[in-house]
């Protein structure tokens, strides 16, 4: 006969837990909950020879309870004390960016399988050997790997949310100066491919980017690319429009940049006469 006493400081996870327990997959399984001073007690009693199992059982029980029922806390409790010079909304939205990316298998530092894993083998080498856990004191003590796997998450985390920070407030800048400045033509196209991009101007002419470093506006990072050029070239002639002509039909982060910028005098085509030249010679360069 195994005996274990799980002692919680929450009546909802005691009653998520008692849940779990009452689909156990076992039998001679038996079970109580009684409130006890300060703890929420689930005291769980095993009258069968399979002592192994049982433990095996238990332990991933309490793993998926951390897992579905602690880990956003930990996560909010990490960030105000390692980031607690950030305003509470951003430390929300950090807390946000780490759980929505601890599910992201290009994103998450430690896989969930991992996370698991971690939990699932300290909590079965523990309830192996003691007839009870504070599930709670358990976690801060017992959990460093686990604790330490989710803190390089929310450093991750911090870095994204800067760098998001930034780009929203220089997209504002520079949405500002373009409302604020006088257009400098009526319109520009913007042929976008594979290779670079290429602007002509209304009468169809090839628009040579504004390549002069003394005079940019917009500088993405320390190598510029020619999609730098050709926003810098953008920024300085403020057109009333500007019409994109996608060829390959791919909107990204350079794309969506104008259109955060631009706004309203962004227009989108693919099937012009533009389009259909550059959609049959794809390769055309300047």
């Amino acid at each position: 006969m195994k005996s274990i006493c799980i002692k919680l400081t929450n009546q909802n996870t005691a009653k998520y837990l008692l849940e779990q327990l009452d689909n156990f997959e076992i039998e001679n399984i038996y079970f109580s909950y009684k409130k006890f001073k300060i703890y929420y007690n689930v005291i769980v009693h095993y009258k069968g020879k399979n002592i192994d199992l049982f433990l095996k059982n238990l332990a991933k029980i309490l793993s998926f309870t951390i897992i579905d029922l602690y880990e956003e806390n930990i996560i909010k409790n990490l960030i105000k004390s390692e980031y607690f010079y950030f305003e509470i909304s951003e430390r929300q939205q950090i807390a946000n960016i780490t759980c929505e990316d601890l599910y992201n298998e290009e994103e998450s530092v430690y896989k969930p399988k991992k996370r698991y894993s971690i939990i699932y083998k300290k909590l079965h080498n523990y309830i192996k050997n003691n007839h009870s856990i504070v599930l709670n004191g358990f976690i801060t003590f017992r959990l460093k790997d686990y604790l330490e796997s989710l803190l390089e998450q929310i450093d991750k985390s911090v870095n994204k949310y800067i760098v998001e920070k930034e780009y929203a407030e220089f997209i504002s800048l520079l949405k500002i100066y373009v409302n604020s400045e006088r257009s400098m033509c009526n319109e520009v196209h913007l042929i976008y491919n594979n290779y670079k991009p290429i602007l002509l101007d209304e009468n169809k002419n090839i628009i040579k980017t504004e390549d002069d470093l003394l005079k940019t506006k917009y500088l993405s990072d320390i190598t510029f690319s020619s999609n730098d050029y050709a926003l810098n070239t953008l920024l300085n002639l403020i057109p009333k429009k500007i019409h994109i002509h996608l060829v390959n039909e791919n909107i990204d982060e350079f794309i969506n940049t104008i259109k955060l910028i631009f706004e309203d005098r962004v227009k989108f085509c693919n099937d012009c006469e533009i389009c259909k030249i550059y959609k049959k010679s794809p390769a055309i360069k300047i």
